[in-house]
């Protein structure tokens, strides 16, 4: 008998972002599809595949360490993501890596691969499932819509990265999105650097969907996926003026009432210095009249205090915005430079220790407002999406809870759920961040 001709296995390491998580996804999904396997260990794989974050320092260092072990334990690496689009900082820091390329480069990545190990000879011995390998859980997935940005924020670095805004044509998008339901999906989360811009690249071009036209945009884009029957979720909305547009989706069911608007500051004179779209009047007033047609809304936003320049004024300012504006969830960042970011050269760097000091502060006062608004929920009826199960009880999320940055629905007599359900349940109880539930 002959030897069975052995099937080259390709190791993987996912860091960074969920955009980084797609393009590790595409990467994946090529590999199986021309019938690589993929490998669970060092030993075990003919070569390794590490895709980097290069957002801030710390990710930069992580990066660096994996590409180090995936060196010392196999000796075959080959770099991708956003640390490969930062010039030489790879090259130095490990020059033995057999090759490396920036972000949404799953061409060049194959290109390598079938350099240092041909493809199979068998492509059809390993067919892929339609909805392409998935890193996240069967019941949720992310639906990246674009690359890059076309915003110059001063303290971000993503379009040198990802270069300017690329949006993907609007069929291939809701292709993908069906691909994902039919696989059993429960959950789309849109993402993308600037969900809200999606089709500007194109002076949004109608394309064609399930044989009828559809324009490249986010509001048409939301309203098609919105009728596949599944939770979708928008994420990194800049507050155009169009964004109005999408909140009757969300009054009428359409699509969550959740919108992730990263507003980033409150005080004019600063967002100036980030280069930030909008004004934070305006924005108060949109935030009431969001809440007017769509009471169920949950706004969710980032900030970075201790920005260069700014003063205890000017972060008071942005407390009392918190306390005007009512936001349900809030994700906040002590500003730290970004090598190659221009705010970097800006004067009057705020001391480490004035930035923890006003973000403690800040995330406090946040924490009173979320355990708040939450109080107000106990005592309702709401769906959830069951996300884990054990002898305790369940795990789900609320349409107010997005995948691993928001809070969680703890059911207590949820043990008979399956992962993946809807279901109704009570709110029993509630704390800062989670809800606790039985099931109605």
């Amino acid at each position: 008998m002959s030897n069975p001709i052995a099937i080259p296995k390709v190791g993987f390491v996912s860091l960074g972002c969920p955009k980084a998580t797609v393009d590790s996804e595409h990467i994946l999904t090529r590999l199986r599809a021309e019938g690589y396997l993929i490998s669970g260990s060092y030993q075990d794989s003919d070569l390794v595949i590490v895709n980097t974050c290069g957002f801030i320092d710390s990710a930069v260092e992580e990066s660096l360490d994996a590409i180090g072990e995936a060196l010392a334990e196999n000796g075959k690496v080959i770099v991708t993501g956003c640390l490969g689009a930062k010039g030489d900082v790879v090259r130095q820091a490990h020059p033995r890596v057999l090759a490396v390329t920036g972000p949404h480069a799953t061409d060049e990545v194959m290109a390598v691969v079938h350099q240092h190990l041909p493809k199979p000879h068998d492509p059809y011995s390993d067919l892929v499932p339609a909805q392409g390998i998935r890193l996240t859980p069967k019941h949720y997935a992310y639906v990246k819509i674009s690359e890059g940005c076309n915003h110059r924020c001063t303290f971000c670095i993503i379009p040198s990265l990802r270069g300017d805004l690329v949006s993907r044509p609007v069929g291939e998008v809701m292709q993908e999105a069906q691909n994902l339901v039919n696989a059993g999906v429960k959950e789309l989360l849109v993402i993308s650097q600037d969900t809200s811009a999606y089709g500007v690249d194109v002076k949004y071009r109608t394309g064609f969907w399930g044989g009828r036209p559809l324009r490249t945009r986010m509001t048409e884009l939301a309203a098609a996926l919105g009728e596949l029957g599944v939770w979708v979720r928008l994420h990194y909305v800049y507050p155009y003026p169009h964004v109005d547009e999408v909140i009757p989706l969300m009054a009428q069911g359409i699509i969550l009432p959740y919108l992730d608007i990263p507003f980033q500051h409150a005080n004019q004179r600063i967002l100036k210095l980030m280069k930030r779209p909008g004004s934070s009047d305006n924005v108060l007033a949109r935030i009431k009249q969001w809440r007017e047609i769509c009471p169920e809304l949950t706004l969710r936003s980032t900030f970075i205090v201790g920005f260069p320049g700014e003063t205890e004024e000017e972060f008071g300012e942005l407390l009392d915005f918190l306390k005007e504006a009512q936001l349900d969830r809030v994700g906040a960042f002590a500003y730290s430079p970004v090598e190659g970011a221009a705010a970097n050269e800006l004067p009057d760097h705020v001391p480490p220790e004035v930035q923890q000091e006003r973000l403690a502060r800040l995330m406090l006062l946040q924490e009173e407002i979320s355990a708040e608004r939450l109080k107000r929920k106990v005592g309702k009826t709401l769906t959830v999406l069951v996300d884990e199960v054990d002898e305790e009880g369940a795990i789900a999320r609320s349409s107010a809870d997005a995948p691993e940055i928001d809070g969680l629905v703890y059911i207590e007599n949820g043990q008979q759920l399956n992962v993946g359900d809807f279901v109704e349940v009570k709110i029993t109880d509630s704390d800062e961040h989670d809800l606790w539930a039985e099931i109605a």
